[in-house]
Formats: structure tokens, sequence, C-alpha cells
């Protein structure tokens, strides 16, 4: 991070966070998106059930480290978004992710069921090239060079 709090290139803008490895090959659409937009980001893989801590020390330290939005993805009713965006005043992003009996019906539900003043934007279940777009639209709205790239 500069002096005057901007980060430096190469440093991630967007922190990608997916409950299960088996969450990775829906994700490949965000990232290749990301990439395409020539936006940093990181992702990692962190379960809000099987290791809650982790994430929200994820989420505690995530501006600090330069970090402008957060996507989280998680299938079932686990609700990573929901963990990460209380735990944080970054725009969090949820994608549901299509798995178990209900196809992602139940991620959806869990997702978008949050309590006043705990906002997570939603996208369509395994929606993550638009979860992408819209990160970047966020980003774009103080980086007229990617507000640009948008545009082309």
């Amino acid at each position: 991070m500069s002096e005057n709090g901007t980060p430096h290139a190469g440093t991630p803008r967007i922190g990608i966070l997916v409950g299960s490895e088996s969450d990775l090959p829906v994700m490949e659409k965000c990232t290749a998106k990301l990439e395409e937009l020539g936006v940093e980001h990181e992702i990692e893989v962190k379960s809000a059930h099987r290791n809650p801590d982790a994430v929200a020390e994820y989420a505690g330290g995530a501006k600090e480290r330069g970090i402008k939005v957060i996507i989280c993805a998680a299938g079932m009713a686990a609700h990573l978004a929901g963990a990460v965006a209380g735990r944080t005043n970054l725009p969090v992003i949820g994608i549901p992710i299509a798995a178990g009996s209900l196809n992602g019906l139940d991620a959806l539900l869990a997702t978008v069921q949050m309590p006043s003043g705990v906002p997570v934007a939603t996208v369509a279940v395994n929606g993550a090239a638009n979860a992408a777009v819209l990160a970047a639209q966020i980003l774009a709205l103080s980086d007229d060079e990617l507000a640009e790239r948008l545009d082309g």
C-alpha cells in the first residue's frame, strides 16, 4: 500500500472466498473475467462453518490489506457471504453455488435473506462471471481506466 492509501500494482483489490474446494470450478468464470478486466484479486478457501475464526480474521483484515470488494461463494445452506458481511463494511457479493438436492435454491435463499444493516449483493446461482462484473463496476466508481475497460 502506498503512503496515500492507494494499492501498489499487483495488490489485490478483490478478495474471493469459497466455502469448499469443490466450488473452485464455478469460480473459474469469476477469476477469468477479473483477469480479462485487469483487476488484481486473490482467492482462498475458507468455510464459515468449518473454520469460522479464519473467515472472521480474513473479513476483519481485508480493508487494511487493500481489498475493496469481497466475493463469497458457497453451496447448500452455507452462508459464507453473510458471515463475512457481518464482519466488514466492505461491499460483499454472494454467489450461491448449485449443490445438493435443492440445486442451489437453499444457497440462494441463505444469501439473499440478510437482516437490515448487513447487506449482501447476490447474483444468480453459479453467477460467478456476473459477480466479477459487479465487483469491477464498484471499483470503477473511483477508477476511470477500469470504467473504460468495462465500457469496451
